[in-house]
């Protein structure tokens, strides 16, 4: 009875921090709308997508988890994944990426005040979310929207950094002690951070965020 109680006031407090931030997206010019389930947030990304379209995929473990590389792959889609190649091969895929019908990824943080806070190690997802792909859709968990810009670096610091590192299986201190402390470890995956206020200038920009949480 506990359990369920709990899960039916984290499953609300998710709703209604979620049409908030989708709400504030709005304002800021993005193509944004909430859904409650896994299932419906899978069903709202392929609805964006053709089965012509080239998918430039940024890494995230919520696109991962949703399954929507295996789905896209059996609908016959050219996807542009740079997980798992050899340096010299992952550099050539991110560029594709760039140029991609449909960049589809994650964000680190959403602020309820509607802007998208990330911190990459070499640039080529907030590089394909400011320009180039003719469409980007962000799938976004609940579990990752903050308040405003200083929570979302926060965030990042003591969870999405972390998290992220460890799965990379890089030797930083982060990893060993759970939160950043800013290293100069030549493994470090922060190199520069990336702040979306508004949806840029003539892009075709759509924020997906779902009632759960999702990725790191």
């Amino acid at each position: 009875m506990g359990v369920i109680l709990v899960s039916s006031i984290l499953e609300r407090h998710y709703e209604l921090i979620g049409r908030k931030a989708v709400d504030a997206l709005r304002k800021n010019r993005f193509k944004a709308e909430f859904v409650k389930s896994s299932d419906e947030a899978i069903a709202a990304a392929m609805s964006l997508i053709t089965k012509e379209d080239s998918i430039g995929l940024g890494g995230s473990m919520t696109v991962e988890g949703l399954g929507l590389e295996k789905l896209l792959s059996a609908q016959g889609n050219l996807l542009y994944n740079h997980q798992g190649l050899p340096p010299e091969e992952a550099y050539l895929v991110r560029r594709k990426q760039l140029t991609a019908d449909v960049f589809l990824c994650s964000s680190n943080a959403v602020t309820l005040t509607g802007e998208l806070i990330n911190v990459d190690g070499a640039g080529n997802r907030v590089a394909a979310m400011t320009f180039g792909p003719k469409r980007v859709v962000v799938i976004v968990g609940a579990n990752k929207i903050v308040k405003d810009e200083e929570d979302g670096r926060r965030r990042i610091k003591m969870t999405a950094a972390p998290m992220n590192t460890d799965r990379l299986k890089r030797k930083t201190p982060c990893v060993s002690i759970g939160y950043c402390v800013e290293c100069d470890s030549p493994e470090r995956i922060c190199s520069l951070t990336s702040i979306l206020h508004k949806a840029p200038m003539g892009s075709d920009f759509h924020v997906i965020v779902v009632g759960e949480a999702l990725g790191y």
